[in-house]
């Protein structure tokens, strides 16, 4: 006997590589600003505290009988600005970031003196600097914990722009991660990796880490020398959990010179303790952890390390019509590095969510099946009101999990069934089966058409799952729903698998680029004037609407 062809299995998810995708790497560049002025937004000037070290470590370059001229590259909140200028009397500080939200709480600190500061917002490795200071006229620049946020491909552009502006002998007075760094540890397990030593956060955010041989090369092929170089090295102990955990940086000083110190200055190792031998041990007290270290924590890392985390879900408030949902997702500091695209309420959801409220005959007493329904189901949750049966399906199980979360919060009894499906897999097929043997009269479907490979086994599962109109008796024609946002997949690509699997398009919306004479007047109906909510998007929206053939 014949086996009958089964349809290969197709996730939607990508196999995980360790690195995140080319989308997201390009987005964090693209945003880079974004995210840390909603960082500064955020958490203020309270995060980072005020850095006292600086004129223990590097005191000498900072005093002399004249007046010092200071540049603070990537100035944050002014934690290194406003300790200097209280124990350098004599100096004149140019602080710059790229975030404006940075540069205001800068200048509206309590401090602040534009007789002693000139801030101004600035991307080194985009903007000239002696658009703001004049060349070869700074005798200091600081960078701390700053060229660690730039992609390795644009350091050598913010070094070179900071050339043009130190003297003949200015000198740069560097700290940052170091390689081996425990946060780096944990980026690394989450796989939240960019490249080489490269990570994004959990809030965006980006850090590198800087191994020896690599910083060295950076500066003296930009054109300076290494006067000291070194490894830093503390372990810090949470006693309430137990844990010991290594934070390592590096520390140097280059100046202008020929470039040629690589090799010349050799990287010492300083551990922070009462001997020379050993690193120390530095206990913290849980509720003072984030304030009571010299290292600059990476966001988001230390607070989970030492057991004081953000929380990573919210309730998100959703209203259509007459429905209110409260919706638990991933919050949105955590969406970025997000692999799970079901952990997310999408545009789409809320506007076909919309549809239904406004139209319920397109589901009243249907049964009802959603595809890739996500963490919120909210089509379902709408469609459950008047639906003789609703299936809520999606191929992870951690958008389940939270799903069924969200049933309870907001469905007492849950009304509808939520199963696991992933398309073109055959036992999940099967289970959906025996759920309905008839099939089911409607299918949605919300942004579930954005990776090409997934096209065929989603139209292919559909097509297994839907009621036959053949010899229909039941009144109505089954019909398949997609809402989307266009992305990677054309709509003629779609519409060619669609076909393939016996589906047909007779409706569409917007249908401007098409005569409307071609479809039936079906979808043009449920935004009848005054039906939709109309705080729901629909900008870059599109509906399908699609037949049996």
């Amino acid at each position: 006997m014949e086996e009958k062809k089964q349809t290969p299995t197709q996730t939607i998810y990508p196999i995980s590589t360790g690195e995140i995708s080319p989308f997201w790497r390009d987005k964090y560049e693209r945003d880079a600003k974004k995210y840390w002025d909603i960082f500064y937004k955020r958490h203020q000037d309270k995060f980072f505290k005020d850095r006292h070290y600086l004129d223990k470590e590097w005191g000498q370059y900072f005093s002399g009988t004249e007046g010092k001229v200071i540049l603070e590259v990537g100035c944050g909140a002014g934690n290194t600005i406003f300790p200097l200028l209280a124990t350098m009397p004599n100096i004149f500080v140019h602080a710059c970031d790229f975030s404006p939200r940075a540069v205001n709480l800068v200048k509206s600190h309590k401090d602040f003196d534009d007789a002693r500061v000139n801030a101004f917002v600035c991307d080194p490795t985009v903007d000239d600097l002696i658009q703001h200071i004049s060349p070869s006229s700074v005798d200091v620049v600081t960078m701390i914990f700053v060229l660690s946020a730039v992609s390795p491909e644009k350091m050598p552009l913010m070094l070179q722009n900071i050339r043009k502006i130190l003297k003949k002998d200015g000198c740069v007075l560097f700290r940052d991660y170091a390689a081996g760094d425990l946060a780096q540890e944990r980026l690394t397990s989450k796989e939240q990796k960019i490249s080489d030593n490269f990570y994004v956060r959990g809030d965006g955010t980006r850090a590198f880490y800087f191994c020896d041989e690599f910083l060295v090369n950076l500066f003296n092929e930009n054109g300076f020398d290494a006067e000291e170089h070194i490894l830093c090295f503390k372990q810090v102990e949470n006693r309430l959990r137990e844990l010991v955990m290594n934070r390592r940086w590096v520390q140097a000083v280059f100046r202008i010179g020929s470039g040629t110190s690589g090799g010349k200055t050799k990287s010492k190792v300083k551990f922070l303790g009462k001997g020379n031998d050993k690193p120390e041990i530095q206990k913290i007290i849980l509720e003072d952890s984030a304030n009571e270290t010299d290292v600059d924590i990476s966001e988001g890392m230390a607070l989970e390390m030492f057991g004081i985390s953000s929380p990573k879900e919210e309730i998100l408030d959703v209203v259509s019509r007459d429905y209110s949902f409260k919706i638990k997702l991933l919050s949105k500091e955590y969406q970025h590095t997000c692999k799970s695209t079901g952990l997310i309420l999408w545009e789409s959801a809320r506007l076909m969510a919309s549809v239904l409220a406004a139209n319920q005959t397109i589901v009243s007493g249907r049964r009802v099946l959603e595809l890739g329904c996500g963490c919120a189901g909210i089509c379902s949750m709408v469609a459950a009101r008047s639906a003789n049966l609703v299936v809520a399906t999606d191929g992870d199980t951690k958008a389940l999990d939270l799903l069924n979360q969200n049933l309870a919060l907001n469905l007492q009894p849950p009304t509808l069934i939520t199963k696991k499906l992933e398309w073109g897999n055959r036992d999940d097929v099967e289970s959906i089966k025996r759920l309905n043997g008839r099939g089911f009269d409607v299918i949605i479907g919300t942004d579930v058409t954005y990776v090409a490979d997934a096209i065929s086994p989603l139209f292919a599962t559909a097509k297994e799952l839907i009621r036959s109109s053949r010899g229909d008796k039941e009144g109505c024609t089954p019909a398949l729903i997609l809402c989307h946002v266009l992305r990677r997949v054309d709509e003629p690509s779609i519409l060619s698998a669609a076909s393939e699997f016996g589906f047909r398009l007779v409706d569409r919306w917007p249908n401007a680029l098409t005569s409307t004479s071609t479809f039936q007047n079906i979808i043009q109906s449920w935004f009848a004037e005054g039906r939709l909510d109309t705080s729901v998007p629909t900008t870059a929206l599109n509906i399908l609407y699609f037949h049996e053939l």
